[in-house]
């Protein structure tokens, strides 16, 4: 058995050439990735008043869609013009440029959402900035699917990256993700109170399973933080290591995910 990696992930929001590496593969990011439960969707949607919606990393409009599809109107803000690309493929208006420099120009939203994105924002400046752009008493309400393989498997999946010359900082697989994504919540969790400008928060949580196969979990692989920035030799090294070791459990395994949501109300 391995033993798990000492050295927790850096801070995520400090690591701007991950954060704006997604789109190196927002194709295959748009195919792959997970899409929101309905419950998280519906209670999002029973404890927010208006329309008027604004995502934060808006990627390639994934969250945007659940949202868009129930009537709301959705503007999002996107630090990477090839994932934003996407997203206005799908018909919504996205302003390029990080969150934390981006001017709503006296605009108000009734909602504020960010989905597997408030991480790569530093939580206080993005605390202070959603508030401004959100009418008093509307909600903010920051997601991640957090997606865990068996543990045997993931790590098998670690020891792979170890093998590999990633030169990445952080070794994936190597603790379980829900564990490293604490420190992401209480962060985001701080922020909001930091600024001094929310009340009521809350954290939810939403418990799901999902079948993935091989083919799908090397495509959501290839999108993980950092993988487009590790050398061609390491990016194939990797998903050969990965693909064997799936194929070796059958080909296809069952993905624990874990939605939560960060949430909290603009004061009045």
């Amino acid at each position: 058995m391995s033993t798990p990696d000492p050295e927790p992930q850096p801070a995520s929001y400090e690591a701007r050439d991950i954060a704006e590496s997604f789109g190196a593969e927002a194709d295959r990011y748009d195919r792959a990735r997970l899409r929101y439960p309905q419950a998280m969707i519906d209670a999002i949607r029973r404890t927010t008043y208006g329309r008027k919606v604004l995502d934060v990393g808006i990627g390639t409009g994934i969250a945007a869609q659940a949202f868009a599809d129930l009537g709301y109107l959705v503007t999002g803000v996107e630090p990477d013009a090839r994932m934003a690309a996407l997203a206005r493929a799908r018909g919504f208006t996205v302003e390029e440029g990080r969150f934390e420099e981006w001017d709503p120009d006296g605009r108000w939203f009734d909602l504020v959402i960010a989905g597997q994105s408030w991480h790569w924002i530093d939580p206080l400046a993005g605390a202070r900035k959603a508030a401004d752009a959100t009418r008093p008493a509307g909600r903010i309400a920051v997601f991640w699917n957090i997606a865990d393989p068996p543990r045997l498997l993931a790590e098998q999946f670690a020891d792979v990256y170890r093998s590999a010359d990633t030169g990445l900082p952080f070794t994936p697989f190597a603790v379980p993700t829900i564990d490293e994504t604490m420190t992401i919540l209480e962060n985001t969790e701080r922020g909001f109170a930091d600024s001094g400008r929310y009340t009521d928060p809350q954290r939810w949580r939403f418990d799901w399973t999902t079948e993935v196969d091989t083919a799908l979990w090397l495509d959501m692989v290839a999108t993980f933080g950092g993988f487009s920035r590790m050398p061609e030799q390491a990016q194939a090294d990797v998903l050969t290591g990965i693909r064997d070791a799936v194929d070796a459990a059958g080909g296809r395994f069952t993905l624990s995910v874990a939605t939560i949501v960060v949430t909290a109300l603009a004061r009045s």
